[in-house]
């Protein structure tokens, strides 16, 4: 029993030393502690259903009309099912991918980023 309690004892160790984040590690090469910053995104005001797609990009873009045409409403898309998008023809891969970020747009975890002003 004592045998066991020491193999654990010393398993726990191994795996303390082994996961230990070095000090030298949160401390940048000034000498001061790393900053984490983001830019904050500018993001589209009135979202829509080709706004939307264009944002995941990936050639989800091209199911456009199709899904304006049959769906019509942004608020319908982000309650749409897979089994309607199927309905539709839309592939398994974009399909896929409109329901993953309608879960996290309703979420509030992602947003479709506005383009940049077109200067001349």
């Amino acid at each position: 029993m004592r045998f066991v309690s020491m193999a654990w004892r010393e398993l726990f160790s191994l795996n303390t030393r082994r996961y230990a984040i070095p000090s030298t590690a949160l401390v940048s090469s000034r000498g001061s502690f790393a900053k984490f910053s983001s830019k904050s995104n500018e993001y589209l005001v009135k979202v829509g259903i080709p706004e939307f797609l264009k944002g995941v990009g990936k050639g989800v873009e091209t199911h456009v009309e199709k899904l304006e045409s049959e769906i019509g409403d942004f608020n319908k898309l982000l309650v749409t099912r897979t089994l309607r998008l199927k309905r539709l023809g839309v592939p398994v891969k974009h399909r896929k991918l409109i329901l993953k970020y309608t879960h996290k747009y309703r979420l509030g975890l992602w947003r479709p980023a506005a383009e940049p002003a077109k200067t001349k």
